[in-house]
This record gives C-alpha cells, sequence and structure tokens, in this order.
C-alpha cells in the first residue's frame, strides 16, 4: 500500500514550523494531538502521561502516547509500539524549514529540528495511513517521548501499565531508515565542584587556591592516561573501549569561573559525560576522572599549606545494551526493511537512544532511522527519499502477518 508522502512531508512542515525544545514540548504536544485527530484518531485515544512530575528538572507536559485498536484478522495480535521524542535540541530555537528539491533545509542560523520532527512525521503518517485505507494492524501504542534530548527522561520515566504491554517497539531516530541499530552505549552524566581560595593575584597570589589550575592539572592528567576523547585501553579482542568530553566549565548555575584577571578563581563548575558499550567501562572512565581531580586537588596548595577541594558526583543517564539477532523485533525489522526494497543494516548506535531505557524496561526496541542529517548544528538538513521510505516501513511493520 503506498503511502501518501505529500501529506507525509506537508506533516513534517508543519512540525518543524512548532518550536518545541527539549523541555518545552507543551506546544508540539498540541500540535501532534491536533494532527491526529485530523487523521481519524478519536481524542479519547490520546493523553498526556505524567512523566513530567517525576523528571527532576523543568518539564512542561508529560509523554504523549497514542492508543490504536487492533483492527481486522489482526485485532487480537499481541500488541506492538512505534515510539519517537518530541523534543529537539535547544539550538533549534528560530529554525525556519525551507523545502529545496527532496530535501529540507533551514532559512535561519540554527539547527532545523528533523532531529526529531522526522520520527513524529513518520508516527502520525503511520496512524493516518492506517485509517484512510481500513488497514488490518494488531493493538498499536504510539508514544512521543519528551526530553529525549537532555537525558533519555521520557523513555526513563514513562509508567509501563500506560503503555498496554506492547511485546515489541519500534523507535523512529536517526537518518537512514535501513539502518537496523540493535544496541547502543551506555552513558555517565558527571560534575564536579572545585573549591579554592581566593586571594589578589598581584599582591598575595600565594594566598590563594586557584580552582582553575586544579582543573587544568586534573584535565592533563586525564589527557596523558589516554582517558579524554577516544578511550581504548588493552588490544585486540580483549580492548575495552569508550569516549569521554568534558562540557561545559563556568562558576555554576551559568556565571563565569571567576569574575576578575586580579582576584585568584576560587571555584570552578566541570561538567562531563563517559561512555561505554561496555557497562562496566564507562564506570571505570568517570572514575578516572574523578581520581584525577581529586589528586590534583591535593597538589595545588598555597603559602600556608593549604589544598583546594573537589566535589564530585556521576549518574548513570543510560545502560548499554545489545540484543540477539535472534530476537523477534529485530527478524520483523529486518523483513520490513527489505519488503519496502531496502538493504538491512544491523549495526549499534553510539549515542544513547530512548530504546535504551525501552529494552532496560522489558520492551525490545530496534531503531530506525527517518532522514535526519547533521543533526545538532546548524547545517542540518533532512532527506525526503529517506524520510517517505521511513514512513513505508512503519506501515509495512505495522501490517505484517
Amino acid at each position: 500500500m503506498p503511502v501518501d508522502t505529500k501529506a507525509a512531508t506537508d506533516r513534517l512542515m508543519r512540525f518543524l514550523a512548532v518550536e518545541g525544545v527539549t523541555g518545552q514540548e507543551a506546544a508540539i504536544g498540541r500540535e501532534l494531538s491536533a494532527a491526529l485527530k485530523e487523521s481519524g484518531v478519536p481524542a479519547k485515544a490520546i493523553r498526556l502521561d505524567d512523566a513530567n512530575t517525576r523528571i527532576p528538572v523543568p518539564t512542561e507536559t508529560g509523554n504523549l502516547i497514542v492508543d490504536l485498536p487492533g483492527r481486522g484478522a489482526l485485532h487480537n495480535q499481541p500488541r506492538i509500539m512505534f515510539m519517537t521524542h518530541m523534543d529537539t535540541v535547544p539550538l533549534c530555537a528560530g529554525a525556519k524549514p525551507k523545502k529545496s528539491g527532496r530535501k529540507i533545509v533551514n532559512e535561519a542560523r540554527t539547527a532545523l529540528g528533523g532531529d526529531n520532527r522526522c520520527g513524529c512525521g513518520v508516527l502520525v503518517t503511520l496512524a493516518a495511513e492506517l485509517e484512510k485505507h481500513k488497514l488490518d494492524h494488531p493493538p498499536i501504542t504510539l508514544l512521543f517521548c519528551v526530553r529525549e534530548e537532555s537525558g533519555l527522561y521520557g523513555a526513563r520515566h514513562v509508567k509501563l501499565d500506560e503503555l498496554g504491554s506492547p511485546v515489541m517497539a519500534f523507535n523512529y531516530d536517526g537518518g537512514s531508515a535501513s539502518n537496523v541499530v540493535i544496541g547502543a552505549v551506555g552513558a555517565d552524566r558527571w560534575s564536579v565542584e572545585i573549591f579554592g581560595r581566593a586571594s589578589h593575584a598581584g599582591v598575595a597570589p600565594e594566598r590563594g587556591i586557584s580552582s582553575t589550575m586544579i582543573m587544568a592539572l586534573a584535565l592533563a592528567e586525564v589527557k596523558a592516561g589516554g582517558w579524554f576523547g577516544k578511550v581504548v585501553k588493552g588490544k585486540g579482542a580483549s580492548a575495552r573501549m569508550g569516549t569521554s568530553n568534558v562540557g561545559p566549565v563556568t562558576g555554576g548555575e551559568g556565571r563565569p569561573a571567576g569574575d576578575a584577571t586580579n582576584v585568584v578563581t576560587d571555584y570552578v563548575h566541570v561538567r562531563g559525560e563517559s561512555r561505554s558499550h561496555d557497562g562496566k567501562f564507562f564506570k571505570e572512565i568517570t572514575k578516572a576522572y574523578k581520581a584525577a581531580f581529586e589528586k590534583a586537588a591535593k597538589k595545588v596548595t598555597n603559602a600556608q599549606g593549604k589544598s583546594g577541594k573537589v566535589k564530585f558526583k556521576a549518574e548513570t543517564d543510560y545502560f548499554p545494551f545489545r540484543m540477539k539477532d535472534s530476537q523477534p523485533v529485530i527478524k520483523r525489522a529486518v523483513e520490513a526493511v527489505s519488503a519496502v526494497g531496502g538493504t538491512p543494516n544491523v549495526r549499534t548506535a553510539n549515542g544513547g537512544l530512548d530504546a535504551n531505557w525501552m529494552v532496560r524496561h522489558g520492551i525490545p526496541t530496534v531503531t530506525f532511522g527517518a532522514g535526519q542529517n547533521e543533526a545538532h548544528t546548524i547545517d542540518e538538513w533532512i532527506n525526503l527519499d529517506e524520510y517517505d521510505r521511513a514512513c513505508a516501513l512503519a506501515v509495512q511493520i505495522a501490517t505484517m502477518r
């Protein structure tokens, strides 16, 4: 059954025009609900959960959940779920989408928001096609998550009983619709507060304890130890691999670290991350950072022999996973990609996905692309051929016998 690609593209352009950066998803949630109703989904089948009341950072609204009852010969088959996220990175604020041939580009100097308005377009198009053609399908749950971009919070805090017990799920978040992503890294998000002592840098620098210098020594040790950037420990098949990054360096809450060049900096706040497909190794990377900061704090002393102090905190954002190739969700995904003319590319991802938490919740989840390119940059664009394939793939998966 061919998909109405013009209607699918019109929906995508409509959703791209609605701002909804992470944590501020109320407006896009309303737009998605309206589009679903226009597609024939009854209002009573559409609801918001209360995940935002459990998310530890301000979040306007909960996840958007849609229940589609089974139809026809497949109505009594086990429930399946299609999911995506409805937030964008903050860089997307002010985007101005424009269609250019078989691409959607941006007229503003911002990111476009294809990550993940593409996924939103796919899910609403799926609902519209099923209703328009009265296609047979099993019971389906559509899940639009909040705050994926800032920590996978929506997927993490969804209540499983709200989802209707799906036996498998299909997540849309990425580029090629032929990618069958069956695993992803886990990650720690860490922060460290560095406490020094202020003094006049010109009159009595020896009385100060520089938090900036503590940070510099710590990061130099991390780099020398091979724990920064791409991290590889060991050789051959036994090598352990991961990545790490040092992010914002501030005086806390966005303030500058230090107020003047003539004052020894007494406080610095540093945030970073550690990632790996190995559930133990990303923790080891985090420990290397913690040890380096603690060691550096002891090294930086003032004339009175007092040293700096650090307060290091780490929290696991999401856990790594890698599903077995024999799982039914993977077999269904591979078969569906082939059925719509694609060549399945079974792979793992080096970024976190809402699928990390779905698998953790016990719902086997495969992730497909939906046309995103250069996400999180001002060069972002959408490949409409891949987007169309992603829409066709969703209909194929939903109606397979």
